[in-house]
Parts: C-alpha cells; sequence; structure tokens
C-alpha cells in the first residue's frame, strides 16, 4: 500500500475504522471523510453527512490520482415489512447506494487515472439469503450488489476493478443492539457455522486484500465474510 492514495467514506468507527488502521499500517496515504475525523488515523479530512450535502460539495481535498475508494456508511433497520414506510427505504437507498453512486462520481477522474484502482462498497449476507424483518436494507443493499457488477464491466477497460464484501453480523456500533447482552451473543454465535459472529477486523481484512495489488485480477464480485451463514446449513 506503500504510495497509494485510498479514500475511505465511514473511517470513523466499525469496518472503516480497522481499515483505515491496517491500510495506515501498510503505509498508504489516506483520505476520510464522513461527520468525524478518525481517531488515531492521519489522513486528509473532509467532514460530509451524507443526508446533509452532496458528494461533490463534500469531497473537496482529493488527489488527482486515487488508487483506492471504500464506501463504508451503511444502515441497519429492521421492522416488519407493514411498519416500514416509504420514507424508511428512501433513507436506506440514500446512505447505501445513493452515497455510493455520489462518491464515485465524484471520485471518477481521479480512479481512473490510477490505471490500477480499486473500488470495494459493502453489500449484505441479507442480499442473499431471506431473511425476515431485513426487507428496506436488503433492497438498499441489492441494489449496492447490481452497482458493483456494473462498475465493474464498465470500468475494466481502464483496469479498475469494483467488488462489494457482504458480512453477516458484525461488532460495530450499528449492530450494538442486536449484541447488547450474553444473551444475544450467544444466539448470533450459533446462528453462524463457525460459530460466531463477526469483527470489524474480519470484514476490513478483505477489504485491504481487494484493494491491494495481490488481487489485480478480481472484479464484479460479491463477497461473503459472514462465518459461513451465506452458503453453509
Amino acid at each position: 500500500m506503500q504510495g497509494k492514495n485510498i479514500l475511505i467514506v465511514g473511517a470513523s468507527s466499525g469496518i472503516g475504522h480497522a481499515l483505515a488502521e491496517s491500510l495506515q499500517a501498510q503505509g498508504a496515504t489516506l483520505f476520510t471523510a464522513g461527520r468525524s475525523q478518525p481517531e488515531g488515523i492521519q489522513s486528509t479530512h473532509m467532514t460530509w453527512d451524507i443526508t446533509q450535502t452532496s458528494a461533490a460539495e463534500a469531497l473537496t481535498q482529493l488527489p488527482d490520482t486515487l488508487h483506492g475508494i471504500v464506501y463504508c456508511p451503511g444502515t441497519i433497520n429492521l421492522k416488519p415489512f407493514q411498519r416500514l414506510t416509504l420514507d424508511d427505504y428512501r433513507t436506506d437507498l440514500e446512505i447505501n447506494v445513493l452515497g455510493a453512486v455520489g462518491t464515485i462520481h465524484a471520485c471518477y477522474a481521479a480512479i481512473k487515472k490510477s490505471k490500477s484502482g480499486s473500488i470495494v462498497l459493502f453489500s449484505t449476507v441479507a442480499a442473499k439469503l431471506g431473511m425476515g424483518m431485513h426487507s428496506s436494507v436488503s433492497v438498499a443493499k441489492s441494489a449496492v450488489e447490481g452497482l458493483t457488477k456494473s462498475l465493474a464491466a464498465e470500468l475494466a477497460p481502464f483496469n479498475v476493478r469494483v467488488n462489494a464484501v457482504a458480512p453477516s453480523l458484525t461488532e460495530t456500533p450499528m449492530a450494538h443492539f442486536l449484541l447488547a447482552d450474553d444473551t444475544k451473543r450467544e444466539a448470533a454465535n450459533k446462528r453462524h457455522p463457525l460459530s460466531r459472529y463477526g469483527s470489524p477486523q474480519d470484514i476490513a481484512g478483505m477489504a485491504a486484500y481487494l484493494l491491494g495489488d495481490q488481487a489485480s485480477w478480481i472484479t464484479g464480485q460479491i463477497i461473503g465474510v459472514d462465518g459461513g451463514m451465506g452458503s453453509l446449513k
């Protein structure tokens, strides 16, 4: 990662922060965007609330060349279908999909200029499995998967790769309510074939791999990092 310029949107906590720590240790030059500067991370930070301003307005300190773009923001809005409103769907689409689209638009010239760039987006195991109470996030993340594959085809002639990581339940601040006590944590462990839920480092490790030269022949993929939940019974 030495000498590579990497933008991480959503690096202040969870998977994004774990990834920023990993890339920093590998010598990457980091650019971050989000509502707050990531603690312990040396980066050029651009303050951005995705629901308030556009990427074009916020991402004003990008370098001429970007070697990697990672869009981490997500939502967990788990309700029965009849309790989900159209505004719930709009919010999930805005944060998960349109924020990613805006980010890539703002970075388009810079990532193409690299001639060897990598874009990493995030889906969820719930886009593959039918899971009750997940309709809104599943709709949004399914759109992310479609965006991943379409962009991968479009950017392949420029040697820019696009992939998505699809985690299962991971211990992040956003998922705190799902792991709030020992009973919930034990139940979450039992739902996974490998008998544990994920850590931010589990997911960040795959994202870092996809950003690196060792993944130079991987594009258009939705890669499950889910303790086996998406494939095993």
